[in-house]
């Protein structure tokens, strides 16, 4: 009886998808199922090449990209993985960069364009990504074009500015599109501030009492109309005419109900900006953090997850199934009275995309606290951010009942006013401006009042305030330069480059950067004009749109430049950076140390580079002596991460250090040294051990 032969069974071809991440790769794939593989391309494969402008400006700014260096590995592995596949999607992200990247892809794995293999999610979740499967599309060369546009500019101007940067000041400088509007941003306000005149001008506040309740006021004005104190002789007239002796009459009252609006979910502008202000996160760090939850998280036995949509977006439109969870979520949770009886519609700015959502958790009834456990510390903080933010979105008004009284004597006039929380809406859970109850007693139009106290105070107008990573993420937003892409690698550019620096939350230009940004100023005028910039970002936003052709928008924006950069070349004179005298000589050579200007500031070095290369970091002194030797000065110094911290001029001899900064006493319970620590109401000296604890000046006088 003949055998019958063993065939293996054909191996089934799967279906390949291509992502951005590899951890994204790993959620979709456990989503899609067995018939699918998910691999990451890393984000993009090809890009100009580093080493020249890469620009073919005689055939329509033709671009010539090449494979990135290191990325040949991951080009081999996606060309070998696509043979095998009986179906390639592209699945990048739902921006034009991950447009673009998907076209790259498809480029180097010689798939059609017009093929619909392009797949898009705004969120990780299950039912997101395997919707999207069932809606597949073409590679859209719009969007694409816009992206083009975009890194073709950006390299035009890189590569243009940088090399007279290069030749007129100091090697290694680098000016860009975004960069220089944001470095100038920052110039300017701090010109403001130099060039500020303060203004003078006083208050009288008053203490009153009705019965045994006392209540503050503040003068408003006289006879009926209101008016300034400009210095102390307005001030003695209008005390001239009170008598403190006399009661005052409570002449108008008025009593409104007031109703505070939540405000809209975020997007990446917004978000950036509360982080800042809330979590105290670098723009950057909230980038890197939400993208961590976008992608997913491990829930356990629930897989992974992605906990938040899609992060880069300037749309406040949220979609009505998201809506319609809130809702039940909140009459489950709160009840109904704290669940807003429409779904809301916030309106976005005149220039943002409605291509993605508002920033939202996938889920409400993932609440941070049930979440706590598989976040880190930073990712929860974060999550509850999001997710409180987007929740109070739909919810009720704050309602707060309202008063408001005049005080006459005279025809002096003191204003007092009082605000009571009524009912606390979407304040429940996210409160984005902190409101005190003002409890006043019950006032009548009619009454009597007697004044208890009053003081006269000298104030000064004050200057515009220094740009924070939040504020000027804010001003590059209502100056339509940028988009949500685009603000974090702009602001860590500049501060990389030294242009600008940080100190404590405060942006301050350096000198390098004053030198840079004069010269961009003087001889590329439209680089640095906020308007002609925001044009710009509205052209590549209609070439997205299919309304404007690209290689024409490139084209309006490069002759004039071009014009500028022939006549600046001839006309920048070489800026010389001087070096400082340090006042003492090397300790190597004997030769006179100098101040110079580095990649990351100012440091000493020695006259005779480079026959002598001795180096000394620039340290602050603090007037303090090293209370562990006794012998060193405390230093100001940096950290790695340019955290602030004190130690000893002896260092490596003596080890001293503090994050806290010394005060040059000891503590008068146990003697160790005292520390300043700063504080929302000022600084307070504190002993370490935390047995003794001086107040700020003015909460101790006001004790």
């Amino acid at each position: 009886m003949p055998t019958k032969s063993k065939t293996k069974p054909k191996k089934r071809k799967k279906t390949l998808v291509i992502v951005e991440s590899p951890a994204k790769a790993k959620t979709i794939e456990k989503y899609l199922g067995r018939n699918y593989r998910v691999i990451a391309s890393k984000g993009h494969i090809r890009d100009l090449p580093k080493s020249q402008m890469g620009i073919d400006f005689n055939n329509n700014y033709k671009p010539k990209y090449i494979s990135i260096r290191g990325k040949g590995d991951t080009i081999k592995m996606l060309k070998s993985e696509a043979k095998k596949a009986k179906k390639v999607y592209l699945a990048s992200d739902p921006d034009r960069e991950g447009e673009a990247i998907a076209w790259h892809v498809a480029h180097a794995l010689n798939l059609d364009n017009k093929d619909k293999n392009r797949v898009t999610f705004n969120e990780v979740t299950k039912d997101a990504v395997k919707d999207s499967f069932k809606h597949p599309r073409s590679i859209d060369m719009d969007t694409v074009n816009a992206q083009q546009a975009r890194r073709i500019l950006d390299r035009i101007v890189g590569y243009s500015l940088s090399p007279i940067l290069w030749d007129k000041v100091k090697k290694g400088l680098s000016a860009g599109r975004v960069q220089s509007v944001a470095l100038k941003l920052v110039i300017d306000r701090e010109k403001a501030i130099k060039n500020f005149k303060p203004k003078e001008y006083w208050t009288i506040d008053a203490l009153f009492k009705k019965s045994r309740k006392q209540f503050k006021s503040q003068f408003w004005g006289v006879d009926g109309k209101k008016q300034e104190l400009p210095n102390n002789e307005a001030v003695k007239k209008i005390l001239a005419k009170i008598d403190k002796r006399k009661d005052f009459k409570v002449e108008k009252v008025v009593t409104r109900q007031r109703r505070r609006q939540p405000a809209a979910p975020f997007t990446t502008s917004t978000m950036q900006q509360e982080a800042n202000k809330r979590l105290n996160y670098r723009t950057r760090r909230t980038m890197s953090i939400a993208q961590q939850l976008y992608e997913g998280i491990s829930l356990g036995k629930q897989g992974t997850v992605g906990l938040i949509t899609y992060m880069r977006t300037d749309s406040k439109r949220t979609a009505p199934i998201a809506q319609a969870e809130a809702s039940k979520f909140l009459h489950e949770k709160y009840g109904a009275k704290y669940a807003a009886k429409s779904q809301r519609h916030f309106k976005n700015q005149g220039d943002a995309q409605d291509a993605h959502e508002a920033i939202r958790p996938t889920s409400v009834y993932r609440t941070p606290e049930s979440l706590k456990k598989v976040l880190t510390p930073q990712q929860y903080r974060l999550y509850r951010l999001i997710w409180s933010r987007f929740l109070a979105s739909e919810m009720t008004p704050a309602v707060y009942d309202t008063v408001r009284a005049d005080i006459v004597q005279n025809g002096v006039t003191l204003r007092t006013t009082g605000s009571k929380m009524r009912f606390a809406g979407f304040t429940k859970v996210y409160d984005n401006w902190q409101e005190k109850n003002v409890d006043l007693p019950d006032l009548n139009e009619g009454d009597m009042v007697k004044m208890v106290s009053s003081d006269n105070k000298q104030h000064f107008t004050l200057p515009p305030a220094r740009y924070t990573e939040a504020s000027l993420v804010h001003a590059l937003e209502e100056n339509g330069v940028g988009r949500p892409s685009t603000y974090a690698p702009t602001i860590d550019t500049i501060q990389r480059r030294y242009y600008v620096k940080l100190e404590g939350r405060s942006i301050v230009p350096t000198e390098l950067g004053e030198i840079v940004d004069t010269l961009v100023e003087k001889f590329f005028p439209d680089i640095v004009n906020v308007d002609f910039t925001a044009q710009l970002e509205n052209d590549l936003d209609s070439v997205e749109a299919g309304k404007k052709n690209w290689v024409k928008v490139i084209d309006e924006y490069y002759h004039p430049f071009k014009k500028e950069l022939d006549k600046a070349d001839a006309g920048i004179e070489k800026v010389q950076i001087k070096d400082e005298p340090a006042g003492f000589n090397c300790d190597i050579c004997g030769a006179p140390m100098v101040v110079k200007m580095g990649r990351y500031g100012k440091f000493y070095a020695c006259s005779r580079f480079p026959d002598c290369r001795n180096t000394k970091p620039i340290v602050k002194k603090i007037g303090v002596t090293c209370p562990k030797c006794g012998k060193g000065d405390v230093v100001e110094k940096k950290s790695r991460r340019n955290r602030k911290f004190y130690g000893c001029s002896r260092y490596p001899k003596c080890d001293f250090v503090s994050w806290d900064k010394p005060v040059g006493r000891n503590c008068p319970n146990d003697g160790h040294f005292l520390v300043e620590k700063k504080t929302k109401k000022g600084p307070v000296i504190l002993c370490p051990n935390g047995d003794y604890r001086e107040e700020p000046k003015e909460e101790a006088a006001a004790k």
